[in-house]
């Protein structure tokens, strides 16, 4: 079984549901009448079920606070079958957590609750500490940084990780985001959306041109040492750009029309059947048609959910 090693931002998906049926007396706000408590993996955790749903096996690897809700995701985590080996808790944090308010099914209000600075020192080496040991005993066939700007995966983290991987012959695949975003250096895939793009080159990045989608992933080739850039591009699709001995590739990948019902942890997949076939040695074009699909797949459902392999499998494999 394809072993991955998940490290990054792990948080719960807290939602409240409920009813709207009148305003607030004390402000212009909708009164929701609680019915209903749901909590979900989110984050790198939902990677995790995503890859755990795929068929392989899941190692997760994260830092979370001493507190009630870190009890909850530990909860979580064990009920899903998934190891907490790699979950370390630290008193100098809190367990990240996203309270979505629901009424009349639909979303009225998110709060967050998080402390997003980077990991103190004596944190991040039991981190370190603990992901070295994890790549020794577990020997993982690839490793995914999911990165949500919540502080895990600070630069000093990332450079170390990158070193261990490097030196155990681990490709490395990376869902990055805006701080860190130049961090990610020598990495085998490096996936950001449109926005992450845009936002990390500090340019402007045409979702319909092929030459402004090349042009961005030169930039991550020659100046970050990245072998596969994929850009998810949202309802365009995805692009993808390889460098190696094999030859270079460069084509956007058209979205399939689909009814959209909630985008939240698309992203998640598509890094996660990425990764599982950066670690089976998959051709790119597949690997971005495939992992293209999935994210589509996602987006069908309401809420943060992993992907269905079946149907993934039948829609890969019925497709002209």
């Amino acid at each position: 079984m394809c072993k991955v090693l998940v490290i990054g931002d792990v948080m719960v998906d807290s939602y409240l549901i409920g009813k709207v049926d009148r305003i607030s007396p004390e402000a212009p706000v909708p009164v929701v009448a609680l019915k209903e408590r749901n909590n979900l993996l989110g984050g790198a955790a939902n990677v995790a079920l995503n890859i755990k749903s795929l068929g392989a096996e899941a190692i997760l690897c994260s830092v979370i606070g001493n507190d009630k809700q870190a009890d909850i995701l530990l909860d979580l985590m064990k009920k899903e079958g998934l190891k907490t080996d790699g979950i370390i808790r630290s008193s100098d944090r809190i367990t990240t957590t996203k309270f979505r308010i629901i009424g009349n099914r639909v979303q009225m209000l998110r709060v967050d609750e998080e402390i997003d600075t980077d990991l103190n020192v004596a944190d991040s080496s039991e981190l370190l500490a603990s992901i070295s040991n994890l790549i020794t005993n577990q020997q993982p066939d690839v490793i995914i940084l999911q990165d949500y700007n919540k502080g895990i995966l600070s630069p000093y983290v990332i450079e170390k990780i990158a070193e261990m991987a490097s030196e155990a012959g681990i490709p490395v695949a990376v869902d990055p985001k805006k701080k860190n975003f130049t961090a990610y250096t020598g990495i085998t895939l490096f996936k950001p959306n449109l926005k992450e793009i845009s936002e990390g080159l500090k340019t402007e990045v045409d979702p319909l041109s092929i030459e402004s989608l090349r042009k961005a992933a030169e930039i991550l080739h020659n100046n970050q040492n990245v072998q596969l850039v994929m850009i998810t591009l949202s309802e365009y699709g995805v692009f993808v750009s390889s460098k190696n001995a094999d030859g270079d590739i460069s084509v956007i990948i058209p979205a399939v029309l689909r009814s959209i019902a909630d985008v939240s942890g698309a992203g998640d997949t598509v890094i996660s059947v990425a990764a599982l076939c950066l670690a089976t040695q998959t051709e790119p074009l597949f690997m971005a048609t495939l992992s293209n699909l999935a994210g589509g797949l996602v987006c069908e459902e309401s809420g943060v959910v992993p992907v269905n392999k079946i149907r993934l499998m039948v829609e890969a494999f019925t497709e002209e």
